[in-house]
């Protein structure tokens, strides 16, 4: 069983990194990531209809779609994503990375969209890029702990939100650590 699950691990890693077929068009990477945002929007607001709101009251929002990999001593996760400026409704097109170490074995896909609800929050994220240097963790409230509902979001950073969506719903915690996000020049 371990080797089977080892061998898929690792022609995953070998088919997510290119080996096979050719490279699509900017054109269609930009209408995957369209189709992932609003799939992704979608699995949100049916997970946490309060989100809703959020997205359109603020000032601008990013969707990403990332896959990590953890194979022995090495972890990486690259995404794709897209950012859009509420006020315009500008898209630009972004990339993620991360790297670390550890030991395992394993492979995650989550989906995270950012809530920025500055415009200068959101400049900044995707103007000047933006760097996760921690983990990010919620204390979720719900009405029998006292609090007035469960609140998905994470505050990850100044003006910053933070939904994760994980195979098994709405995430608590968000690990966010040694991340980088940055504009995707081939893209935009």
């Amino acid at each position: 069983m371990k080797l089977q699950k080892s061998f898929l691990i690792i022609v995953a890693f070998i088919f997510l990194t290119g080996f096979f077929g050719d490279d699509p068009t900017p054109e269609e990477q930009r209408k995957d990531i369209q189709e992932m945002r609003t799939d992704t929007l979608a699995k949100l607001y049916e997970y946490d209809p309060q989100a809703e709101s959020v997205v359109k009251n603020a000032a601008g929002y990013a969707v990403f779609s990332n896959f990590g990999m953890n194979l022995f001593l090495i972890s990486t996760a690259n995404g794709v994503g897209v950012a859009q400026d509420k006020a315009t409704g500008k898209d630009t097109y972004m990339k993620m990375f991360s790297a670390g170490v550890g030991v395992g074995l394993g492979v995650k896909d989550f989906r995270g969209i950012f809530v920025f609800s500055t415009k200068q929050s959101f400049e900044d994220f995707i103007n000047k890029g933006w760097q996760a240097g921690g983990q990010a963790d919620a204390a979720a409230k719900t009405e029998e702990e006292g609090g007035e509902s469960l609140n998905h979001a994470l505050d990850v950073g100044p003006g910053v939100k933070l939904y994760q969506i994980t195979e098994n719903g709405l995430a608590l915690q968000a690990t966010i650590q040694g991340t980088k996000y940055s504009k995707d020049d081939e893209l935009n």
